[in-house]
């Protein structure tokens, strides 16, 4: 049975637009050939890299939604770390199916989920001090 996984890699910042969109075309071909589907593709382009990798402050994002087994999972990481032009990757199974950011409804793309309400701590009752005598009270009539 074919998992889900979501695959992001980030490609250096000195390639050109075409040798992008070989390596982008490459890893889909590793996926199709073992077997596997992909499912949708995410070019997120250059951005600003959180801290400096292989001596690149900037890289160029890509997200692959897929479905496949462990064997195509490991050709494609593998292939990941033996091409130069990747300079980070990370790749994650999905629990159930998923749907793409892309394709929410519009309804579930603006709503974060709610957590419950919280009810106020209300303090707690402080014992009398120790040397005070306790006042009885007396009823009024």
């Amino acid at each position: 049975m074919k998992s889900n996984y979501e695959s992001i890699f980030i490609i250096k910042p000195t390639l050109s637009d075409e040798e992008t969109e070989k390596v982008i075309q490459k890893m889909r071909d590793i996926i199709t050939s073992g077997g596997g589907e992909v499912v949708n593709v995410e070019n997120w382009g250059k951005k600003k890299l959180a801290y400096e990798i292989k001596k690149h402050k900037k890289g160029h994002y890509v997200l692959l939604h897929l479905k496949g087994e462990g064997p195509i999972l490991k050709e494609l990481e593998r292939n990941y770390r033996l091409n130069d032009s990747i300079i980070k990757f990370l790749t994650v199974k999905l629990k159930g199916d998923f749907a793409p950011p892309s394709q929410k409804t519009p309804a579930q793309a603006g709503t974060a989920p709610q957590a419950a309400p919280v009810e106020e701590a209300k303090p707690a009752k402080q014992a009398p001090p120790a040397g005070a005598e306790k006042e009885e009270e007396t009823p009024s009539s």
